[in-house]
């Protein structure tokens, strides 16, 4: 029997149905009015009819059973009910075919409803509204019967959110297929349209929606236009080290918070971010080890002002304790958060970043940013503090430690830092 669905993909469609069928999962982020929900429910139609298998299970899930009921599944009524014996369910939103294969749509609002089923394959749209106990503790377990597929499907909001943990994770893993759909690229959409849009929407908002820009979408972005430049003109990428140069360091220094190191050399005007370090929980051995055990032969190591602050249990600063394992810091001055945040957006234009070792670094500076005040409609001066704080606050460090050898080399220091003695008194070298 031959069945006609009234669907005909357009080229970018065509091209993922086509790279679907060989991946167990996938992630897609397309921009709006791609006709990306269109595609999800032909995928499962398609899946569902060919299915060999006793009562295939497939599901579509939304971000609520309320925004799945009012568009999907008149999609799903549309484009399946040409097929002879096919039955719809309007209380459940179900769609069962004359094989036995079931199409249900769901919602994400109550994870817990949607336990119990095997499937042999799932579509979430709008993944990044999605609840992110989904995947792990419902979607996952119920994949494992039948070894069914899952495609994460949606628009990027941001960072912050499961859509874009899997966006990472699927560009790491060959059994992922990673599309993204700019409407600069498709097509799709008229020229004189985006235009239009971007006039009203805004360049952030616009970015966001039709260009599948994850950092657009986080408002009080810090740093995210001087990344972005630098990106543009090339200099995140493949940064090696250069043995002719000694290398420096930078540090955040946590306690039940990260610790973070920067490598970085200094050629010519260039600032040359060679590698990156974090970890938590561990003391200042730990880390020494993790510098002495590089290749490098090194040249300043800056470290925050509050290394001067003394411990409780055996009166010494963290300074003093790094000197006595044979590590000299060069204090930066305590500057207020917004001088230093003045000092690296002017470092950044001259950095050149290394796109593999330093990848957790580039994420930070694109996702640290501040809170944005809905009642005074003001941002907060604080950044917020999260997880990109420690890479940021290491790279500020960075930025004030150069300031100040700018500073030095206008007008030489009567003490060498090299001297630094832990009993509190330096010895003088005349320079």
């Amino acid at each position: 029997m031959h069945i006609n669905i009234p669907y005909e993909p357009r080229e970018l469609q065509s091209e993922i149905h086509q790279n679907l069928s060989k991946y167990r999962w996938a992630l897609l982020s397309i921009h709006r009015r791609a006709g990306k929900s269109v595609l999800c429910i032909n995928e499962l139609i398609k899946r569902a009819i060919t299915n060999p298998k006793w009562n295939p299970r497939y599901a579509y899930i939304g971000p609520t059973y309320k925004q799945t009921k009012s568009i999907i599944f008149d999609y799903l009524k549309f484009y399946a009910g040409v097929i002879p014996g096919v039955k719809f369910n309007e209380q459940e939103l179900s769609c069962t075919f004359p094989n036995g294969a079931k199409i249900t749509l769901l919602g994400s609002e109550n994870p817990d409803s949607l336990r119990g089923s095997y499937y042999d394959g799932i579509i979430c749209d709008e993944y990044a509204q999605v609840n992110p106990r989904l995947f792990p503790e419902i979607i996952r377990p119920a994949l494992s019967d039948r070894k069914g597929f899952c495609y994460l499907v949606g628009t990027p909001q941001g960072m912050s959110n499961d859509f874009y943990a899997k966006y990472q994770h699927g560009l790491k893993n060959k059994d992922w297929y990673v599309k993204v759909a700019k409407a600069s690229e498709t097509n799709i959409v008229d020229q004189e349209e985006l235009d239009a849009a971007l006039d009203l929407m805004g360049k952030k908002k616009f970015r966001q929606e039709f260009e599948c820009d994850w950092v657009a979408a986080l408002e009080g972005a810090i740093y995210g236009d001087t990344l972005e430049k630098i990106e543009n003109k090339g200099q995140v990428g493949r940064v090696p080290h250069d043995p002719t140069h000694r290398v420096s360091t930078a540090w955040d220094i946590g306690i039940s918070d990260k610790t973070v190191i920067i490598f970085f050399q200094i050629i010519n005007r260039s600032i040359n971010i060679i590698d990156y370090y974090e970890n938590s929980n561990e003391g200042l051995p730990h880390y020494i080890n993790v510098i002495n055990n590089k290749e490098y032969i090194y040249e300043n190591h800056y470290g925050p002002h509050d290394l001067e602050q003394r411990e409780f249990t055996n009166g010494k600063s963290r300074r003093e304790i790094a000197y006595e394992l044979g590590l000299r810091f060069r204090i930066v001055p305590k500057l207020s958060i917004e001088d230093g945040i003045h000092y690296t957006q002017l470092l950044l234009t001259r950095c050149w970043i290394d796109a593999d070792t330093c990848k957790k670094l580039i994420d930070s500076l694109r996702g640290y940013h501040r809170k944005y005040n809905e009642n005074l409609q003001i941002f907060h001066s604080k950044p917020v503090h999260d997880h990109t704080s420690h890479a940021c606050d290491a790279l500020r460090c960075l930025s004030v430690g150069l300031e100040e050898l700018k500073g030095d080399q206008q007008a030489p220091q009567k003490f060498a830092d090299n001297y630094y003695n832990p009993l509190g008194r330096t010895y003088e070298q005349t320079i």
